[in-house]
């Protein structure tokens, strides 16, 4: 079984500084190491989302609904070559058919400079037969704010069809907060190990992790 092995949002070198530093004096560095990355983990399961980088994850979403704003009255609009081409693709398909949005799982819920999408990929099944991968010229996105893909006009993709999508992304730049969190959750851990009743350190786990969901409730998912 692969081992799980996020960049940590706060390093070990992190929890060596400062406060918490005596908590750890005695962790052995693998084992600190596996402190953060569990700490790491328990930030995005308390914000039911992903910060830490990521690769490769599997997403599939039914194509469903379609803005009428989109292609009604657009008859005498002025198009460059590449819109009219696909005006011209999407009335043959019949435009009203055709999705044109999808919203990944993962985006940044604050802070969406910090974040990067990269090595995104998208594959339409069709709902009644046939395959495609969409090529990066056909796409508008990910929006590192949202998630949200904007398929051009012209794409065939049918209500009803299931769109594979695979993408990495995450905070490159760790937002200073989450690093905080991460430290405090690292540290409640520790203690619930060695001094759950707060007497040896002068820390209370309890409230250190209280801490933590206070500041990763910017960041939940709504």
């Amino acid at each position: 079984m692969a081992a799980d092995s996020p960049v940590p949002l706060a390093t070990s070198a992190d929890m060596q500084t400062g406060q918490f530093a005596d908590l750890v004096r005695d962790y052995a560095a693998d084992a600190l190491d596996q402190l953060m990355i569990e700490s790491t983990r328990q930030c995005e399961g308390i914000c039911d989302r992903r910060l830490a980088p990521f690769t490769g994850v599997p997403e599939s979403h039914r194509a469903q609904g379609v803005d009428p704003d989109e292609y009604t009255d657009a008859a005498s609009m002025p198009l460059d070559l590449q819109g009219s081409l696909g005006r011209s693709y999407a009335n043959a398909l019949g435009g009203g058919d055709q999705v044109r949005h999808v919203w990944l799982n993962e985006f940044a819920g604050r802070y969406p400079e910090m974040w990067t999408y990269a090595n995104l990929s998208v594959t339409i099944l069709r709902s009644y037969g046939g395959s495609q991968p969409v090529n990066a010229a056909s796409m508008i996105g990910a929006e590192a704010d949202s998630g949200h893909i904007w398929f051009t006009l012209g794409t065939f993709l049918p209500v009803g069809s299931l769109i594979r999508v695979q993408y990495d992304g995450g905070y490159t730049t760790v937002p200073a907060d989450l690093g905080r969190a991460c430290k405090l959750l690292a540290a409640s851990l520790v203690l619930g190990e060695i001094d759950p009743a707060g007497t040896q350190f002068s820390h209370d786990p309890g409230a250190l992790r209280k801490q933590a969901e206070d500041i990763l409730g910017n960041y939940q998912r709504t």
